[in-house]
């Protein structure tokens, strides 16, 4: 029988009827209140926030008094104001602190609410400024096999993620797509040292094959999150991209919207292969979760063409420049800084990779990979062939429940393989974790692993 809603708070503390949830199938418990890397419900569990919140946002953690404070303080004085109209001090001073920490020459900041309005406002840039250089035939932006870039339409048409792509697929743009850097599944079955980074070179192909006039831009994350699970680029991949880009005149974006802030151990993603993009798209980590900020950091030379040309930008939102995120973004970002936060994701990221590697022997785990605290864990029927397991077994949402009910919250996702089949879980906890926290972590998902492997089919076991 069908409860009503009354009836239904009743029995579970909470009316979800009317709530529109992602996966429809899932019994939602109900956050409390957060502090530090732990989250709460209101039974009074206790969780590790072992993913970021939602994948890769929570960089400082929960509960921060002096970010509250200062959203506070900005409520009082000014909320909202109207973009198009007015600049705002906490607007101002946000691009000056990213100018501070961008890549060489990255001096300039647009100002929006999530990742996928950055993505897909990078992409505007990228054309707007083409259009004035009289290159008006390019519009192709290339990116990558397994990699995501957001869910609106324009971030969905220059993603690789299938199965996110699948029901869409009729009303998305025209984009092409490479194969990533994933040396643990090259396409091309090579051995990295003796692959001549066929990867990278399949971007001068596919921009020639194209035709160098129609291509806008070539869009990759440094580190792959969401539709791979931390998988980081070779050291010389990203110098090639950028040296293929500069021979063929096409705009390189980072996608940054997970890598950005810190993530990695360095200010940006891109800065561990020593390379400056032409325009970052990034968010998450900017506000750490605490309200809904992103930016699109533009190279120099873009910014100056476009006031060279006297040429507005044709883009923007309603929550563009709001001073409140904004306030938050300033916050943030002095915290990172003043705790020290970056050398704490890089040594911490070493020790959760470090002991990712040394979890026992589990038959399920094939590949561990990651960079700063952004990792990741494959999943395989067979490590030897590196089978994965079938699409509706649905094996990193089973680990992800054990995980869950042991009280860490990993981020599950599929498609490793080739947009379709393959598990792995992405592991990216608040920069403030430490060693002992680390160490619970780890505990509890060889724990999780394991009783996934016990409940595991006599068939499906390698």
């Amino acid at each position: 029988m069908e409860l009503d809603g009354r009836m239904q708070q009743a029995v579970v503390g909470w009316d979800l009827s009317r709530v529109v949830f992602r996966d429809l199938e899932r019994d939602y418990p109900v956050v409390e209140r957060g502090e530090g890397i732990y989250l709460y419900d209101t039974k009074g569990r206790k969780y590790i926030d072992g993913s970021g919140g939602s994948s890769v946002v929570t960089s400082i953690g929960h509960g921060n008094k002096r970010v509250a404070a200062v959203m506070g303080e900005q409520a009082e004085t000014i909320a909202f104001s109207p973009a198009h109209c007015f600049a705002n001090k906490p607007h101002i001073e946000l691009c000056h602190k990213i100018a501070e920490i961008a890549p060489a020459g990255m001096q300039h900041s647009f100002l929006l609410s999530g990742g996928s309005e950055a993505t897909e406002n990078a992409v505007k840039f990228a054309r707007q400024y083409e259009f004035e250089r009289n290159n008006r035939g390019k519009f192709t932006v290339i990116g990558r096999w397994q990699g995501f870039h957001g869910n609106t339409f324009g971030a969905m048409t220059v993603s690789g993620i299938t199965y996110r792509r699948r029901v869409y697929g009729p009303m998305l743009g025209h984009s092409v797509k490479i194969p990533p850097c994933f040396c643990y599944r090259c396409d091309w079955g090579l051995t990295y040292g003796n692959c001549n980074l066929e990867c990278a070179r399949a971007l001068k192909k596919a921009i020639r094959q194209e035709g160098p006039e129609n291509v806008l831009a070539f869009i990759a994350e440094p580190v792959v999150g969401a539709a791979l699970g931390g998988v980081p680029a070779v050291p010389e991949y990203f110098p090639l991209i950028r040296e293929i880009c500069d021979e063929l005149d096409v705009l390189f974006i980072a996608d940054e919207v997970m890598t950005g802030f810190g993530r990695t151990g360095k200010n940006f993603g891109v800065d561990h292969w020593h390379v400056i993009p032409d325009i970052i798209a990034t968010a998450k980590g900017i506000s750490g979760g605490y309200t809904p900020l992103a930016a699109v950091i533009l190279r120099d030379k873009i910014m100056n063409l476009l006031r060279e040309k006297h040429s507005n930008f044709r883009g923007g939102h309603t929550y563009c420049a709001n001073p409140l995120s904004a306030r938050v973004g300033i916050e943030v970002l002095n915290i990172i800084k003043e705790q020290n936060l970056i050398e704490n994701s890089h040594r911490m990221g070493l020790r959760l990779l470090e002991g990712l590697k040394k979890l026992p022997d589990h038959p399920t785990v094939g590949d561990v990979r990651g960079k700063g605290l952004l990792a990741g864990v494959e999943f395989v029927r067979n490590k030897k062939t590196k089978e994965p397991f079938p699409v509706e077994y649905k094996f990193g949402k089973r680990l992800f429940e054990e995980a869950f009910a042991r009280g860490l919250v990993v981020f599950p996702a599929s498609g490793t393989v080739d947009g379709v089949a393959g598990d792995h879980i992405l592991l990216a906890p608040p920069f403030i974790i430490t060693a002992s926290q680390v160490d619970d972590l780890l505990g509890i998902l060889d724990d999780a692993i394991a009783a996934v492997e016990r409940a595991l089919p006599a068939e499906l076991r390698g």
